[in-house]
């Protein structure tokens, strides 16, 4: 079983940055696959970055080049840096993963970009 936990969001004004932080309660060195989606008031949850085991990274086209997904397998934490922040931005941040087809989430951070 894997328990995630989501951590580093908050109010930002549009231009700014955060880091988001989610961290595994085991080794996620066995887990291939990790993902960050989000979910705006009113929409269904969306993929937002992921990462394999061996790094290589995957955006969706709005964030592409703002984001950086990036992950520490010895500290069992994966990362979200957001750059250049904008309003639409804006909703809860969810950590994902896959262990032994099960999928596993974590209960969520708010970001909220402010115009």
């Amino acid at each position: 079983q894997v328990q995630l936990v989501e951590s580093g969001g908050g109010l930002v004004q549009a231009g700014g940055s955060l880091r988001l932080s989610c961290a595994a309660s085991g080794s996620i060195f066995s887990i291939n696959l990790m993902r960050w989606y989000r979910q705006a008031p009113g929409k269904q949850r969306e993929l937002v970055a992921s990462i394999t085991r061996d790094g290589n990274t995957n955006y969706a086209d709005s964030v592409k080049a703002r984001f950086t997904i990036s992950r520490d397998n010895a500290k069992n934490t994966v990362y979200l840096q957001m750059n250049n922040l904008l309003p639409e931005d804006t909703g809860v941040y969810y950590c994902n993963a896959v262990y032994a087809f099960i999928p596993y989430w974590g209960q969520g951070t708010q970001v909220t970009v402010s115009s």
